[in-house]
Parts: C-alpha cells; structure tokens; sequence
C-alpha cells in the first residue's frame, strides 16, 4: 500500500485474518457444545521439557532468570529460535509459567517450549527472585535489565538475536530495549501496550495516586490487588481461581513492588518511540482492554518503520492476554507472527 496510515476496519480485519492463516498446520480445532475453542497441538514437539535457572549481573544488582526448552540442551546442536518473555508492572515472570490445577495449560513457557522455541524470561529488579535496591524500577531500569540478561541467553544459546515478547508495562520495556539494541531484535511482540495513554480508563484511574508514585518507590501489591487485574475491564474473560493461582505464587515474593512503571505510565508517556522501534512488530490487544483505546494503538502503528507488522485484537480478553480464557488464540497469533517467513526485499 503506498498509504502506510490503515483506518481502523482495516486493521480489525487483518486481525482475522491472522488469527485463521496457517490454522491447520500449527493448531487443532476443539468443539464443545456449541463453542469452538484453538489449542496446540499435544505433539508439536514430543519430549520432556526441561528448564533452568540462570542469573544475570546489572551492576551490582542480581537478575534471576529462567529457561525452559524440550529436551536439555546439547553441545553441538542446531541453536532454537529463542523467545524471551518480559513481565509487567505488578507482577514477575512467575505468570509465564502458571499452574492452575484442573484448568489445562496455562504456562506460556510451556505452550511455546512444545512449538519448539528456546524460552527466556527473567524477574526485572525488585521483583521476584530478582536483586533488591532503593530503585523504583521504572521503564528505562527495565530496559537495562533486558541488557544483562541479553548477554546470558547469548552465551547459552549462541544466538545474538532473539524474538522478544512483552505484556503491559513488560511491552514497554521490551519497546525501550529494542530502541536501545535493534541489532538484538528478531521479531518483537507488544500486548496489552499502551502509547500516549489517550483516553485510557485505566491509567485515567491510576493517576490519581500520581503523587505517591513521585514521592515512593514502592506501592502495595495484595491479593485483593492481583485479583482485580482480571476483573477491572471485563469480569469473565479469565476463568475462576486464575487470580488466585497467581497471587499464591506472586505473594510468597512479597506484597510490595515498585512504583517506576506506574509512574511513567501516569506522567512520562509516551516513553517508546515507534519510528526508533526497526524489528518486525505485532501489537496485540484484547477486545476490553483499558489500558489503551483503539485510537492510541492505531497511532503507535502507523508509525513503525517496518511494513512487517500486524495490529492483531483478541476477541473475548481484557488486559491480560497471557491469562485469559482465549489464551489459545494469543499463543496461535504469536507464534503465527513469529514463524512467518522473511519478507522478499523490494
């Protein structure tokens, strides 16, 4: 198209699309009833996945990070593409990895280990497992925990360029990391990402704490606070007990966590410029997210410099993608994006 601007329809459209290409080879279709729901394959890679822990070296602050692939890894062989997963504000990596008993799979590590990535995440600093310092984690600190980190999947892997996925204020990050390092890039992934924060319900709410996140640079992170994460834009697209599943994981790590994100995100947006993010990009959103409108994300795209993008909506999910009842539909759009073929130059 020799007009790079796509209205609105045309974007929704193309979201389909990418939802139903390649449908046949990399998912199987499951009726119940009267609803049809996308999961992977159970064979997509047949093995044992193993994982391992790692730990990555910002100054003098210790990053925690965690693998999980099929099969140990072996000298010699052909590297994997590598995916690194990239958390949000008010929660770590522990929600890349989630068990929900008698719920079926909820570990994005696990879905994405069988579709036969080499699977990466890490607790950015002060969260989780991850160093503890008087900073507040903001965006940028986040930025250049990816750069620690980016030096260990290096050594293990032998790859110099890796995809890098991000949710919320995880998609920020991973933004602010491929402006500072394009040549680590493969293809990135933005969900549940906000831009300039226009007409956001959402951050419109969370700014009326703005002045606590200028003057603490912690904030109270409880049960009551990570079950509402589910429910604040549309109760019903994450199936019951998930909430609770990942505050016991979340809170055995604390119930406090920074206020950096929360703070750009209310006074410092926008903090990732499209035009200096070169990588292929999908952004993803789900149907009732409130972190950011239609219009907010329309903008964000048309700017980014590559044609090899995709603005893709998940029907029926709020602000969690990772999470959500439709997380099959995420993976399904993720790994399509991910595993489609290098465009020929023109």
């Amino acid at each position: 198209m020799d007009d790079r601007n796509v209205p609105r329809r045309g974007i929704i459209a193309g979201a389909g699309l990418a939802l139903g290409a390649g449908l046949a080879s990399n998912v199987l279709t499951v009726t119940a009833g009267a609803q049809t729901t996308v999961a992977p394959k159970s064979d997509a890679i047949n093995g044992e996945i193993w994982s391992g822990e790692y730990w990555a070296k910002k100054g003098e602050v210790p990053l925690w990070m965690f693998r999980k692939r099929v099969g140990l890894p072996k000298t010699g062989e052909a590297p994997r593409p590598v995916l690194f997963l990239v958390h949000g504000s008010s929660i770590d990596s522990r929600a890349f990895d989630l068990t929900v008993p008698g719920h079926g799979e909820y570990s994005m590590m696990n879905a994405f280990a069988r579709y036969g990535y080499d699977v990466w995440t890490m607790d950015h600093e002060n969260y989780g497992k991850s160093g503890r310092t008087e900073g507040n984690s903001d965006i940028a600190s986040g930025a250049e925990d990816l750069r620690a980190g980016a030096t260990v999947v290096e050594r293990e892997t032998g790859r110099q360029k890796f995809h890098v996925f991000g949710e919320s204020s995880g998609a920020l990050r991973a933004g602010a990391f491929a402006m500072a390092q394009p040549e680590r890039i493969d293809r990135l992934v933005l969900a549940a990402l906000t831009y300039k924060g226009t007409g956001s319900p959402t951050l419109t709410k969370r700014a009326e704490q703005l002045e606590y996140y200028r003057t603490h640079n912690m904030r109270k992170r409880d049960r009551e606070m990570i079950l509402s994460i589910f429910t604040r834009d549309k109760p019903g697209t994450t199936e019951p007990g998930v909430g609770d599943a990942l505050a016991d994981v979340e809170l055995k790590y604390g119930d406090q966590v920074p206020t950096g994100t929360y703070l750009d995100m209310t006074a410092n947006l926008p903090v990732v410029d499209p035009k200096k993010v070169l990588s292929p990009v999908q952004i993803l959103r789900g149907e009732y997210d409130g972190i950011a409108t239609v219009a907010d994300l329309e903008d964000f795209y048309n700017q980014l410099p590559s044609g090899d993008r995709q603005f893709v909506i998940i029907p029926g999910a709020a602000h969690s993608l990772v999470l959500a009842k439709n997380r099959q539909l995420f993976w399904h759009a993720v790994h399509s994006f991910l595993t489609m073929p290098t465009p020929v130059a023109i």
